[in-house]
């Protein structure tokens, strides 16, 4: 019996913040660059065993968050159409460096596909806007 293929997308920001700071603003969906902020539609439970749904454009993601370790690590399930129904994992984990955040995302277990793939471009939107809102709030 095989399995099919998986890959895996890895991003890392520097960002100008505390780990709560960082890890607090990321689960706020009130905050502009984080996924959550960018829903058209968006249930939202960030606790252990809670589930999330959210659609952008009409398509539609969602999973169950399986760890929720203030200032230290999120860990959640993720399905949508670009993952071909198949779960997956995401791990943020966020680690003190002097004065800021160093924040990585870890997307694990994605089917080895185009539409799969298109979730490093995705991160990294989305790591570029919340790195660049939260160095705003810092500055002012």
């Amino acid at each position: 019996m095989s399995s099919a293929k998986t890959i895996e997308v890895t991003i890392e920001r520097t960002i100008p913040a505390l780990p709560g700071e960082v890890f607090d603003a990321w689960l706020n969906p009130k905050i502009p660059g984080n996924p959550w902020n960018m829903a058209d539609k968006l249930l939202f439970n960030p606790t252990v065993d809670g589930f999330f749904y959210w659609a952008i454009k009409g398509m539609p993601h969602y999973g169950r968050f399986t760890e929720v370790n203030r200032a230290a690590r999120i860990q959640h399930t993720w399905m949508s159409p670009n993952t071909s129904g198949q779960e997956s994992t995401v791990t943020v984990t966020f680690k003190e460096h002097k004065k800021d955040t160093i924040m990585t995302l870890v997307h694990t277990g994605l089917p080895d596909t185009d539409g799969a793939r298109s979730h490093e471009k995705g991160w990294n939107y989305f790591l570029d806007l919340f790195r660049g809102e939260l160095t705003d709030t810092a500055r002012t």
